[in-house]
């Protein structure tokens, strides 16, 4: 009895999450972002602080700028940022993306421990192990849609772990999981269709300028647009799986996989269950994810829950999670111990998140952001329609280093641009489209953004590599989209 105990314990111990984060990657982010919250704190010495006066529904009020001092933030408040981002106007939003993180992964490394993995990888081999590259594509086209039409992204990172094995067990690598699932909904969301957070917000801000502007206005161009990046992704991704088919070595998650494939093989391989159990196992987690595949259709569909995304998915997946591991582990302590072990694991991610979202609390406590929109826009008056589309291309790619969100990014900034662009002859759909290009791509570069940070943690990625990995993809479509926009207003787009 007491020898069953001790081995009982030491398999307790060996039990390790699916979603570990690597130390080094951790740390890497870490000084990073430690770095860019710094240097926010010091930009706050250098520019003057100022503010718009705004509605009460936090739109800007154009004209109403008033420049004061500069000030420079305290040296305390820097240091507490981390800390202070809790009691922010932005905790709430903070609090629920945490939350919905450490559910994720406990139901990922419930599903994992109990064979979930192991039964929906076997079966989905059987089907698909020749149509690898096939699979890749169409996966690559359903991830972009969701992104494009339905604004979704942070919802869909709650499958890339099951992408990520998906993936392995076709051939492939880690990396293709993570450009499969994150990538492709990120580009999905930015290259937007009738994304109801970007596209979907700016008729009532044109409409408050004295302007007009519908979702189907421009529609032609977006769609095409669209197409162009679906086709550059798909092209990325099966140059690098042609790399790395012929030399395996060349994948830079090729050490992580290993480990990975092994983990994999061991479950394909290990004794099979009894088939009753299997079944069981298999319904069970099946009916799992087709209640969330409706919850992210009833999200996506109906825009008065839409905003509640998060909250919503995070219950889903709790209640559904705990009702899984009832169901489906022989001890009923197993089930808590596996979701509190796959949650535990994600801490350190979460202690990312309030990193990144310290930038935006440093830089608005300075008094520094409407400042520097207030210059910019300035600069933007007397400006050629093409020189004005480029500025405010960047102006928005500054915004998105401290402010991922693309909602609060166009609150911040369309009150003022649509009527300046309105001005230079710049027609709304243009900056629709401007905005659209400049929200969303960078999003898979900028250590600010905690979606890329939980991807990469997720993954066990470090950041390097993801740069490395993409960069030339960020700088292919940097390219072709000013390109693209230099073209929408030389034609009257």
């Amino acid at each position: 009895m007491e020898t069953n105990v001790h081995t009982e314990e030491k398999q307790r111990k060996r039990e390790k999450a699916v979603s570990n984060i690597e130390t080094k990657s951790f740390l890497v982010i870490v000084v990073l972002l430690t770095v860019m919250i710094i240097l926010s704190g010091v930009l706050s010495y250098i520019i003057p602080q100022g503010a718009y006066a705004r509605t009460e529904t936090d739109l800007i009020i154009p004209d109403s700028f008033i420049l004061g001092e500069v000030k420079g933030i305290a040296i305390w408040r820097i240091l507490t940022a981390p800390f202070r981002v809790y009691v922010s106007e932005d905790a709430l939003t903070i609090i629920m993306i945490s939350v919905f993180l450490l559910v994720m992964s406990g139901v990922f490394n419930l599903m994992d421990k109990t064979g979930g993995i192991r039964i929906f990888i076997g079966k989905t081999m059987r089907k698909f192990s020749s149509k690898g590259k096939l699979v890749v594509c169409i996966t690559t086209l359903v991830f972009m849609l969701f992104g494009s039409f339905f604004g979704l992204f942070e919802e869909l990172v709650t499958l890339l772990p099951i992408v990520i094995m998906f993936m392995l067990s076709l051939g492939f690598d880690t990396m293709t999981g993570l450009g499969v699932c994150m990538m492709s909904a990120c580009f999905g969301f930015s290259a937007a269709i009738t994304n109801p957070f970007s596209v979907g917000l700016i008729p009532e801000m044109a409409t408050d300028s004295g302007l007009s502007f519908s979702v189907t206005d421009g529609l032609w161009l977006r769609i095409l647009f669209f197409a162009f990046v679906f086709a550059a992704v798909c092209g990325f991704l099966l140059l690098h799986i042609r790399r790395i088919t012929k030399n395996p070595q060349k994948s830079l998650s090729y050490t992580i996989d290993l480990k990975k494939r092994e983990s994999l093989q061991t479950q394909l391989s290990s004794q099979p269950m009894e088939e009753a159990k299997e079944r069981r196992i298999f319904k069970v987690f099946a009916i799992f994810f087709s209640v969330q595949f409706v919850l992210l259709i009833l999200i996506a569909s109906i825009r008065a829950i839409s905003g509640y995304a998060i909250p919503i998915l995070a219950v889903s997946f709790l209640v559904g999670g705990i009702v899984c591991g009832l169901l489906v582990c022989d001890k009923k302590s197993a089930a808590f111990r596996y979701l509190g072990k796959g949650a535990l694991s994600m801490l350190p991610a979460v202690a990312l998140i309030a990193l990144a979202s310290s930038v935006k609390l440093v830089m608005v406590e300075g008094g520094i952001m409407d400042t520097v929109m207030y210059y910019v826009t300035e600069y933007l008056k007397d400006k050629n329609p093409y020189t004005c589309v480029i500025l405010l291309y960047f102006l928005i790619l500054l915004l998105q280093v401290f402010i991922g969100s693309a909602s609060a990014k166009i609150f911040l900034i369309m009150p003022i641009i649509l009527p300046i662009a309105a001005s230079l002859g710049i027609s709304p759909t243009v900056v629709a489209l401007t905005y659209c290009i400049a929200d969303g791509f960078t999003d898979m570069i900028l250590p600010t953004n905690p979606v890329l940070l939980i991807g990469l943690s997720i993954a066990g990625v470090s950041y390097g590599k993801w740069v490395k990995w993409t960069w030339l993809m960020q700088l292919f479509l940097f390219v072709c989209t000013v390109l693209i926009l230099l073209l929408a207003v030389a034609i009257g787009y």
